[in-house]
């Protein structure tokens, strides 16, 4: 499995896809909890594809799939990193299943820009140890 992730924190739309064809990525799988309240409309995940983040991979033929069960449940704790990664050892095989069958290479999605920051490094991880994947964090 090739795997890219990326955060979209203080990037334009144009620089964002740029990064993204860098890395050859064929599907962005959006891993946030809430894609349908970003801060800044043009990442939302709206209620049609052609608005929002859909409408931006839309135009340079990006796929685009939004997993909410990815979402980090436990970000307004403390101690989110640690009970995340117990989710991931508890669940993790049931809450990646829908990965199966997208285009590759895929890129996991998040608001936040460093991935040291973000739940995606944990999935991504997760997926390296489990699936074996080659997992790149554009930053």
């Amino acid at each position: 499995m090739k795997l890219c992730t990326i955060g979209y924190g203080g990037r334009t739309p144009e620089e964002f896809t740029r990064l993204l064809a860098q890395h050859d990525v064929r599907t962005v799988v959006d891993v946030r909890l809430r894609p349908d309240r970003a801060s800044m409309g043009v990442w939302v995940k709206a209620k049609t594809p052609d608005k929002g983040i859909e409408r931006i991979l839309g135009q340079v033929g990006i796929g685009y799939r939004s997993l909410v069960e990815l979402g980090n449940v436990f970000l307004d704790l403390p101690d989110w990193q640690e009970r995340y990664a117990l989710l991931l050892e508890k669940s993790g095989e049931l809450l990646i299943g829908r990965l199966e069958g997208l285009s590759e290479p895929i890129c996991l999605l998040c608001a936040e820009k460093r991935v040291a920051e973000c739940h995606r490094q944990q999935i991504a991880e997760f997926l390296r140890r489990t699936r074996g994947a080659d997992v790149r964090h554009i930053e």
